[in-house]
């Protein structure tokens, strides 16, 4: 796992100073600082900085060919590698070591670009191919490592972080409002495009060739949600699933250091555990987060049974509101785009834990949208169920839930009254997006007048349409998957996964995204994944009698921080501060009076914590990457004071 970097001049006439790739590379520092190297030669500069997992005496990059023709310099983990060194040794490529890089650098001179599709694992590279004269990036099938890229007419940069290409003077930082917007109305950037313009994520799946001052985007793997016809019974799928769970797991323990688990209290991170516990005979070490707090569940006793059933050494922590609101500008800072995840902190502090006692830790991030373990999967599968029942009486029925949700207050009823009548494609977005939540409903009427003569609406939303069309074929139910699996995944979940773990220089592992888990997920039926009203039908099946029943049988939670109560009291007179001073108006996005409104109605008891924390964050970023030097002191972006009697308690405790 490392960070990488690097500068491709179009000219062949101009050189990349060694120096800016240096600089590139402190900016990551924090995802390799086991060692650093540099390529620089005439028109290319590559970056790197190491964090040593495999072949930790070897493997110092960048790292070419035999005849110093081909160089890369690669982040990430390819879970294969054994296999396929042994192929490229039977074929006649000589090795230096014995690390699971150079076995890229043999696979493209013997494939060329088409090298990704022997990959398992996850990974973001960059391959110079000095006789060609070309730049090829290129970057894992669901996203799990980050690569970005800034493109103008004389230069390509890249780097795993923004931060990295923002160490470029050459890189202007020129936000655009339509990307504001696009934020707004998901609670994160999906697609291709970041806030910077001309500054983009190489999406999941995808390669670039950069060559002769042209650059082509190709498009080399996607998930099919077309439904297998092979006729498998119940017992078949259950022990399919098991073989392959176990084969996943015992490639994802490779590593020549300590591995250790996250542990959530939930099925996935359970059902991980219980794998790898008959994988290994050293002693695995368990992680997990909870809050002392009544207005979320603590995981921390579903964790300790997880723990103390499958003999892991068990630590804890629990985190206070200055503990999170200290965090806040670092975490606008690692995060580089604006993510409303407040989950994100509690991530970085366990990660935090976990780096005193090992460099990789496992989790189950990607069973829920593998095997649709959310509730919105299947209430909406419900739900298109009840309308098509209704027929034309779809608009009065959605009047009379529109109005029963008022009177009760039920924010679930007043949604879903307001889909009735209206097509499921023109509804759904994402997990976490609706047309009838506030932002993407009410965001035109924060905008002050020159904003919202900049943005629209359809344009924001045309990355998720672009996803629908493709996915026409398929049903209702694989649509939603469809669609998640290529915004909210990699563009939400799996950017914070990896930017608070490397922020603490750990490696996350994800064993349910291998692609070989989301093809099988992918091509079963739907009542494998939703039967009546029991989501992650197969896996809760296969899973009996593996894990704790109190696990596979509570109800899901998600990774709940106590964040609207503290934006309600400890944070509240600094959310005003930020949100309201002269710095974050000038920038003319929003009404004062509008911002005024919403930050009163939330402390009065509405709930508007999901937007403020996105207003909040939206400005942060701003003062990180937009108004200033990203790489110097983050001190002045400005740090919440919290009264004493508000800072409650940060508990750290082992359990053998």
């Amino acid at each position: 796992m490392c960070g990488i970097c690097g500068k491709f001049m179009f000219d062949p006439q101009s050189n990349v100073p060694e120096g800016l790739v240096s600089a590139m590379a402190d900016t990551i520092a924090h995802r390799g600082p086991d060692d650093e190297g540099f390529y620089v030669s005439g028109q290319i500069g590559l970056g790197f900085r190491r964090l040593s997992i495999i072949d930790l005496s070897g493997g110092h990059q960048p790292l070419s060919n035999e005849d110093g023709t081909v160089w890369i310099v690669f982040n990430g983990e390819i879970y294969n590698y054994q296999t396929l060194r042994r192929d490229l040794i039977a074929k006649g490529h000589d090795f230096k070591t014995k690390s699971d890089t150079e076995v890229i650098v043999h696979l493209y001179e013997e494939y060329g670009t088409d090298c990704v599709q022997h990959l398992r694992g996850m990974f973001a590279f960059a391959i110079w191919d000095s006789v060609n004269k070309a730049l090829f990036l290129a970057r894992d099938r669901v996203g799990i490592k980050p690569l970005y890229y800034f493109l103008d007419k004389n230069f390509l940069a890249f780097g795993s972080e923004v931060k990295a290409i923002l160490a470029d003077p050459s890189v202007p930082r020129e936000v655009a409002p339509e990307l504001v917007d696009r934020f707004l109305t998901y609670y994160y950037v999906p697609g291709g495009q970041t806030l910077i313009r001309n500054l983009f994520k190489l999406e999941p799946g995808h390669t670039l060739l950069a060559k002769n001052g042209k650059c082509e985007i190709r498009r080399y793997w996607d998930l099919d949600f077309s439904e297998s016809a092979i006729e498998r019974s119940q017992h078949e799928f259950e022990e399919q699933l098991i073989e392959l769970l176990d084969e996943t797991m015992q490639l994802h323990m490779i590593s020549d250091v300590p591995v250790g688990f996250l542990l959530s209290g939930g099925i996935d991170s359970t059902a991980m555990l219980s794998f790898a516990a008959q994988k290994t005979d050293k002693p695995i070490s368990t992680f997990t987060i909870g809050f002392s707090s009544n207005d979320v569940v603590d995981e921390r006793p579903f964790a300790r049974l997880a723990a103390e059933r499958y003999g892991s050494k068990h630590y804890e922590l629990s985190i206070s509101p200055a503990d999170f609101a200290a965090f806040l500008p670092s975490y606008v800072w690692h995060m580089e785009e604006p993510v409303c995840q407040p989950p994100a902190i509690a991530l970085y502090y366990i990660s935090k834990l976990a780096s005193q006692h090992v460099k990789v830790l496992i989790s189950g991030e990607g069973g829920d949208e593998a095997f649709a373990g959310y509730e919105t999967y299947r209430n909406i599968f419900w739900f298109e169920r009840i309308k098509a029942a209704f027929g034309p009486l779809q608009k009065p029925m959605g009047l009379g839930m529109g109005l029963l949700g008022r009177i009760l207050r039920s924010r679930v009823l007043t949604q879903y009254g307001a889909r009735m009548g209206v097509p499921f494609e023109n509804y759904y977005r994402s997990r976490t997006s609706s047309p009838f939540e506030f932002f993407p409903r009410e965001r035109l009427n924060l905008y002050s007048e020159a904003m919202a003569t900049q943005v629209d609406s359809d344009w924001s939303t045309s990355v998720t349409r672009e996803h629908l069309s493709r996915a026409a074929d398929f049903s209702l139910f694989n649509k939603m998957l469809y669609v998640d699996t290529n915004t909210w995944l990699p563009d939400e979940l799996l950017i914070k996964a990896d930017k608070m773990t490397m922020a603490n220089s750990v490696e996350l592992r994800v064993p349910l995204l291998d692609h070989k888990i989301l093809e099988f997920a992918a091509g079963l039926p739907r009542n494998q994944k939703v039967r009546r009203w029991t989501m992650k039908y197969l896996a809760k099946k296969a899973l009996k009698g593996r894990i704790p029943e109190e696990i596979l049988t509570r109800r899901k939670t998600g990774f709940p921080v106590p964040y609207e109560a503290w934006l309600r009291s400890s944070l509240r007179d600094w959310v005003g501060e930020i949100l309201l001073d002269g710095r974050s108006l000038s920038r003319g996005y929003f009404k004062k009076s509008a911002i005024e409104k919403l930050i009163h109605l939330n402390s009065q008891g509405a709930n508007y914590c999901r937007e403020i924390f996105s207003l909040v964050v939206l400005e942060l970023w701003h003062r990180t990457f937009a108004d200033r030097d990203s790489t110097t002191s983050l001190a002045e972006i400005g740090r919440p004071v919290i009264p004493a009697s508000d800072l409650g308690v940060s508990q750290l405790s082992g359990v053998a």
